[in-house]
This record gives C-alpha cells, sequence and structure tokens, in this order.
C-alpha cells in the first residue's frame, strides 16, 4: 500500500534530521580523522600505534557516515521525484516498518534479504 501524506511528511522530516546529524558527525569527527603524526617525540612506539589504529577506526566510522549520508540525500531526492518507497529491485512498496527503521532503505526486506545472501 503506497505511503499517505502524513507518513510521506513524517518520513521526509526523519530523513532530514537524519542528514543534519550525520553532518554534524561528520564534521565533530573531522579533527580526529586527521593522520596521525609519526615524528611527534612525546609520543612512545605503543601510543602512536595506539593512535593509528584509532584514527583507522574514526576513519572507518566517518566513511560509514559518509555512505548513510549519501543514501539520505538519494531517498530526499526521490520524496521530490514521487518514487519514494518504492524498491530499487523488484517495483513493489517498501513496508512502513522498514522506513521507520531505516528510511533511506531503496529496496523491499526481501529484495535486501536476497542481495544479503548472494
Amino acid at each position: 500500500m503506497p505511503l499517505d501524506p502524513s507518513e510521506r511528511s513524517e518520513l521526509r522530516d526523519r530523513l532530514e534530521t537524519l542528514a543534519r546529524e550525520l553532518e554534524a558527525g561528520l564534521r565533530s569527527s573531522a579533527e580526529a580523522a586527521r593522520p596521525v603524526e609519526l615524528d611527534q617525540p612525546a609520543i612512545g612506539r605503543v601510543s602512536r600505534i595506539d593512535a593509528i589504529q584509532q584514527q583507522k577506526m574514526i576513519e572507518a566510522n566517518r566513511e560509514a557516515q559518509r555512505a548513510r549520508l549519501l543514501a539520505v540525500q538519494s531517498a530526499l531526492v526521490r520524496i521530490d521525484e514521487g518514487e519514494f518507497g518504492e524498491c530499487r529491485a523488484c517495483g513493489e512498496e517498501i513496508g512502513l516498518g522498514r522506513l521507520r527503521a531505516r528510511p533511506e532503505s531503496n529496496t523491499c526486506i526481501e529484495c535486501q534479504s536476497a542481495r544479503e545472501r548472494s
């Protein structure tokens, strides 16, 4: 069953909020993601390794945030184009529960499950 206007509006609000949160998270983690200076005399070898490891984890998290932000922005475009809520794989409607859990979803649960199995 297609989304009604109030559901579509609710999901747009959630997507816009999520986009702002992801953008803020990316801004706040930018400093921590800077490369570790290896020639700092005050840092011991083990501390450097820990700092590099932590920097790599932060960068991986930032990459996941960037990917999710792109998915959110794409979902907002689909709302504007009237294609939001349609599975990109099979064309069926994406369930409201799935959209409330992950509003940026562009596949129904069946197609997503099939994709993850393969």
